[in-house]
């Protein structure tokens, strides 16, 4: 293999060392630089060159997804190829990473060696003849906080604002009991805001700001796809208790089905 340098973007640490120990050891990888988020990532990219890039997409400051929206944006120049490793593997993320330029999405947890397989393709230049979206692990149910985050992450919410934070636990109270979307000012927002240790109305404002970035990243066309019908438009944004019990609804469908 060719000599490779390799940046892996991961917030989990000891995974992150562990990956990047791995792959110091092997022939033809030149240099492995990490970096926790995609903030430190665009750092390292902006200051030196990196072949492959291997990113996980839940994490905080800046996640994956928008990691690999700013490498096009700034145009950074050579753009790496990327590989994503994440612990969720719906088909939805699958393809938002590809969409995105993904060569490879492997789910976590894998073996190493499948990660330096991938690698050595990329390097070879074999990758363009691969499938563009590779599993490595066969893919599980998600639990409810996964499927919320995969929902969040795909129309535009980032995890490190605290709007996405109370509004899975907003909609998961919802989903226990249907009731309270009702009483949001009385009962929804107060039961938030003493989960978190702060006020009903700050929790108000973080969910209807977590909902305004993401209709302003015009990811609308994506939340409709996720609902398998037009439920949203760019001109018609939710009221965040409509946004709640639309989210709510559509997550205790699917698990009653």
């Amino acid at each position: 293999m060719i000599s490779t340098r390799i940046l892996i973007v991961d917030d989990h640490g000891s995974l992150r060392k562990s990956m990047a120990d791995f792959l110091r050891k092997q022939d033809g990888i030149d240099d492995v630089r990490e970096a926790a988020n995609g903030v430190e990532a665009l750092k390292c990219l902006r200051e030196g060159r990196f072949d492959i890039l291997v990113t996980d997409i839940v994490m905080p400051m800046m996640d994956g997804y928008m990691l690999l929206e700013e490498i096009r944006r700034q145009q950074i120049v050579p753009a790496p190829k990327i590989i994503v490793a994440s612990a969720l593997g719906r088909d939805d993320f699958i393809t938002r990473a590809i969409e995105v330029g993904a060569l490879f999405y492997m789910v976590k947890p894998f073996e190493p060696e499948h990660l330096l397989s991938h690698i050595r393709d990329i390097a070879e230049g074999s990758a363009a003849q691969l499938p563009l979206a590779r599993t490595s692990a066969p893919v599980q149910a998600q639990s409810l906080d996964e499927r919320l985050g995969s929902l969040f992450l795909t129309i535009g919410i980032p995890a490190h604002i605290k709007g996405y934070q109370y509004l899975r636990h907003g909609i998961k109270l919802v989903i226990d009991q249907p009731d309270m979307i009702n009483r949001i000012t009385k009962e929804l927002y107060p039961t938030i805001a003493k989960h978190f240790g702060t006020s009903a109305s700050k929790v108000e404002r973080a969910i209807r700001h977590a909902i305004e970035v993401a209709w302003n990243r015009g990811r609308v066309d994506t939340l409709n796809k996720a609902f398998g019908c037009r439920v949203c438009t760019p001109e018609d944004k939710p009221t965040n208790g409509e946004f709640i019990a639309m989210l709510a609804d559509k997550l205790s469908l699917e698990r009653s089905a």
